[in-house]
């Protein structure tokens, strides 16, 4: 009988193994998951709390402004004297950052024709106006969304409800006092890239239809030949500093300081809908020029909830150095620090050098990094400062395998937390597990509080790929595929600043079912059978060569992991008389190694397969990136591979020899001529 009760047990314990294997990559990381889980659901009660309590309080507050607004007049309540922010030899409680905004957003409102004291008839007309606009009814709104240049010239008028005031600063505390003040005044702010000058900057600022610029004294002789522009656009000119007074340029800081310190009322900034824009961050111009992206009221809202979800406390020093005009920076760093009241270390300017000795000197606990700030560290020789630090947690997003590894083992032990997201996208993700080399959790429970999914992409098209019906089709584990995020109520995608054909391709319509509307990120991503989510490549940036794809990022990760190689940028270069693009990888080289050409031929041989190998290298003694560290390769890519025109030291993979050899003028001309395999 016993034997007859065990059987069936028997029978069944094959299947009971099989569904342990199938199952058990995604299951061993349930608690893990369900800890995150409800992390972000008690984020998302806590500021729907927060912004009901906005929408009940009296107008006449500051608790009823805009969400940036009221959350810095409650911590400058709760936590008046804790440190908001560390910059050098300065140091700012959040009672005396609410001070420093309060009379910023008074100097702004002076600008909008505010003359008298509160109270007054004039100040009650002005008020009106800025309740009007912020119900619809008002014209301010809509005529900031126009073109600047169709205003034309002459002197500057008073500024509007809801007017865009762009701001041309390096990362500073004022940067962040004038920031908030406009927020409070119920003004638009533009983060302009501090780079920029001529043609590009007067883009971006008719982009977002600015009506006023603030910028730098330190910035105002490269700037001298934009100004009659500026000017001719009938723009506000403010600066940080007395220096620029000789160009005919007011004093910004002087104009607030002669301001009182009180709160202003929170109806000037209090938004008409949660999704309305109130902020313009720039895309890195990687192509072409960079696009306003619109942030909503409501992302600020969220981008508060950012270190919480990171498992970052109110105790906790963040370590920042990243530009504020980028979203990193800004709404990650500051907003997200102003989320749960910590204090913030700010840097005007990244140096690897020094950053372990500022690490130890403020008792930094989370570092915030992008692309490759991690990699300029693990590059630098060692130092008595980066051993004792207190620096439990390292957030960010860009940082490759290779990296990863080189900077726990170097400067642990800490947790790397890696994430995903996208300035004016809908879709974040975040590596919770500490997985190394993925950039977040695609499990169906992480899927229920941040939807996405993963559709195959073809790169010959640059389209999705579609079934008979027209509905695009879910990639299966392991397959790269093109990720994209419903568009909600709850997740919207505002675009850009401008006509409607500046966000073509990034809607994408009938993804699964009739009617449904998904943003497309344009980034190619593998989630593999456990349910991590690694990045694979830029659509723009995967190239088809030998009839088969090529993934930048992962030919540059097999580059990078020879130990005389510093930097990679891998891209694709026209060949005439081929097809596709063929790869070039342009290198440094880590001192005081040499290049060495018979192990990286060995090396790309054992690990790619004969289509992905570069055809091309290009030794240089540094990378061209961007401000925010991304590598330039559209640049790079038109300037070809002609030993005429480059003075970098090619090499080319000849096929027939099967070596790297130098690529002289001969050896281009017999590629030219097709004498030359590649």
């Amino acid at each position: 009988m016993a034997a007859l009760l065990l059987l069936p047990l028997l029978l069944l314990l094959p299947l009971l193994l099989l569904l342990k294997l199938h199952f058990w990559p995604q299951l061993r990381w349930l608690l893990a998951d369900l800890a995150f889980t409800v992390r972000a659901l008690r984020c998302k009660r806590a500021l729907r709390a927060r912004a009901l309590a906005a929408a009940a309080a009296d107008p006449e507050s500051p608790d009823g402004g805009c969400s940036l607004a009221w959350r810095l007049a409650q911590l400058a309540r709760q936590r008046p004297a804790h440190p908001f922010l560390i910059h050098g030899t300065r140091r700012f409680s959040y009672a005396a950052a609410e001070r420093e905004s309060n009379r910023a957003a008074r100097a702004f409102l002076r600008a909008r024709g505010w003359g008298r004291g509160w109270g007054g008839g004039e100040i009650e007309q002005e008020a009106q106006g800025a309740r009007d606009a912020a119900a619809g009814s008002g014209a301010g709104l809509a005529e900031c969304e126009e073109d600047g240049a169709a205003r034309g010239g002459g002197a500057a008028t008073p500024l509007a409800p809801g007017a865009t005031v762009a701001l041309l600063l390096p990362a500073s505390p004022e940067f962040l006092w004038l920031w908030f003040g406009l927020a409070k005044a119920g003004l638009r702010t533009a983060f302009v890239p501090t780079a920029l000058r001529r043609g590009p900057l007067l883009h971006c600022l008719r982009s977002c239809g600015a009506r006023a610029l603030v910028l730098a004294p330190e910035f105002l002789e490269s700037l001298e030949p934009d100004l009659p522009a500026l000017r001719a656009m009938g723009l506000h000119l403010w600066a940080t500093g007395p220096e620029a007074q000789f160009a005919g340029i007011s004093d910004l800081l002087a104009e607030a300081a002669a301001q009182e310190n009180g709160p202003v009322p929170g109806y000037l900034s209090a938004p008409r809908s949660i999704t309305d824009t109130c902020l313009y961050i720039f895309t890195s111009g990687t192509t072409g020029l960079p696009k306003a992206a619109r942030i909503s009221h409501m992302k600020i809202l969220q981008c508060q909830a950012f270190y919480q979800l990171c498992g970052v406390h109110q105790e906790d020093v963040i370590y920042l150095t990243l530009p504020l005009y980028h979203m990193s920076g800004s709404l990650l760093g500051i907003v997200g620090c102003l989320g749960i009241g910590a204090t913030v270390v700010l840097k005007s300017k990244f140096s690897a050098g020094q950053f372990w000795e500022d690490c130890q000197q403020h008792r930094v606990t989370v570092f915030q990094y992008i692309g490759e700030l991690c990699r300029y560290l693990v590059n630098q020789p060692p130092n008595k400062a980066e051993h004792g630090h207190k620096v439990r947690l390292a957030v960010g997003s860009g940082l490759r395998p290779d990296t990863w590894e080189r900077f726990v083992r170097r400067f642990g032990p800490l947790q790397v937390l890696e994430t995903y997201g996208l300035t004016e996208g809908n879709v974040a993700t975040f590596n919770y597990i500490g997985q190394q080399g993925a950039v977040g959790r695609a499990s169906w429970l992480y899927k229920r509080v941040f939807p996405f999914s993963l559709i195959r992409y073809d790169v010959t098209t640059g389209e999705p790929v579609r079934q008979a019906q027209g509905h695009c089709v879910a990639t299966s584990p392991g397959e790269p595929g093109l990720l994209v995020a419903p568009v909600s109520q709850q997740s919207p995608f505002l675009g850009y600043a401008g006509g409607p054909e500046l966000a073509q391709g990034k809607l994408l319509k009938d993804v699964f079912q009739p009617g449904d509307v998904f943003f497309n990120t344009g980034d190619l991503m593998v989630c593999d059978n456990q349910g991590f989510l690694r990045f694979h490549d830029r659509t723009g940036d995967t190239f088809r060569w030998k009839g088969e794809n090529v993934a930048t990022t992962e030919v540059a990760q097999v580059l990078e992991a020879l130990d005389f190689l510093q930097e990679v940028n891998v891209y694709g270069v026209t060949v005439p008389g081929h097809e596709g693009k063929a790869g070039m990888a342009a290198v440094v080289l880590r001192p005081p190694h040499a290049l060495d050409l018979v192990q990286l031929y060995t090396h790309v041989s054992e690990n790619l397969p004969p289509y992905a190998r570069p055809r091309f290298l290009r030794l240089q003694e540094s990378l061209a990136t961007t401000e925010t560290f991304k590598q330039q390769k559209v640049r790079m890519a038109s300037e070809g591979f002609d030993p005429s025109t480059l003075s970098d030291v090619l090499y080319i993979l000849d096929q027939a020899v099967g070596a790297y050899l130098p690529l002289t003028p001969a050896r281009y001309s017999a590629l030219l001529a097709g004498d030359l395999r590649v």
